[in-house]
């Protein structure tokens, strides 16, 4: 089972930039997208359809061309949702979830605090209220796949420019803290608490040291020299650790200020 995850940052911008060609050569099961930055009717063409896969759209309707997630399955789904009940998450277009027997991916677009206070205050009212319904997920007994933009580093192995960015949003020590407090102990956390029977950072799962980075600044030479942060998440149930076999994350080509992160279960689909 190969799921990967991508903010496309403008889904029709990557297609132009060669995106879905690229797609169509990785054998995956599960895409995830976030940001496709359109309304549904703008990514129905061929060109945004691979042979052989179904899409699944939750558009913003707050704001056109603003945010979006998108899940492009091979199999389809037993069931697809749209909304989590809270309208000023739900309208952002930054959530969706398909079912696949006991196995639910979903793709998820936490919001950017990076614009100034009030978008951070509006960040750590999502945070909050996700946290219970999170929490809700991994004791269902169901399978999850956590696929997207988390908008967080975890540990100075995620950042490049750990000290410079402390007080900047993403790498503040409350949003450090609420992520790590729900994942599993795995060397991946700055110190703060973790959860015992917590989500599976997938990444870290399968490089415990690793310093790679998910999404690179369009200022100045970020891509060039490197200079990212690991904020592109693939957080799994502990019931899911096992079925881990590898996971890249892809530099090159440039579709986005972001990377695609693909990671291989053992196993089918579901």
């Amino acid at each position: 089972m190969r799921i990967i995850s991508f903010n496309a940052n403008g889904l029709r911008s990557a297609a132009r930039k060669g995106f879905f060609d690229w797609f169509a050569q990785q054998d995956a099961d599960v895409l995830c997208v976030q940001e496709t930055k359109a309304q549904e009717h703008q990514l129905a063409g061929p060109e945004f359809l691979p042979e052989g896969y179904r899409a699944f759209f939750r558009d913003a309707t707050t704001k056109k061309g603003y945010s979006g997630v998108a899940i492009y399955a091979r199999r389809e789904p037993d069931e697809v949702r749209t909304e989590l009940g809270w309208a000023p998450f739900d309208d952002e277009g930054r959530y969706i979830e398909a079912r696949f027997g006991n196995l639910s991916v979903v793709s998820f677009y936490i919001p950017s605090g990076s614009s100034g206070e009030l978008r951070q205050g509006f960040k750590f009212e999502v945070m909050e209220w996700l946290k219970p319904i999170l929490d809700g997920w991994r004791a269902s007994g169901r399978e999850y796949v956590l696929c997207g933009d988390w908008n967080i580093v975890r540990s100075r192995l995620d950042i490049r420019n750990w000290t410079s960015n402390q007080k900047n949003s993403g790498c503040l020590p409350p949003e450090r803290a609420w992520l790590n407090g729900q994942v599993h102990a795995d060397g991946g956390s700055d110190g703060t608490d973790h959860c015992a029977d917590g989500w599976v950072d997938a990444y870290r799962a399968l490089h415990s040291e690793g310093q790679d980075y998910t999404w690179w600044s369009n200022r100045g030479a970020a891509r060039a020299n490197n200079v990212g942060w690991r904020i592109d998440y693939q957080l799994l149930t502990p019931g899911l650790r096992e079925r881990l076999q590898r996971c890249a994350i892809l530099r090159e080509p440039r579709f986005s200020d972001h990377a695609p992160f693909t990671v291989d279960y053992a196993g089918a689909l579901g």
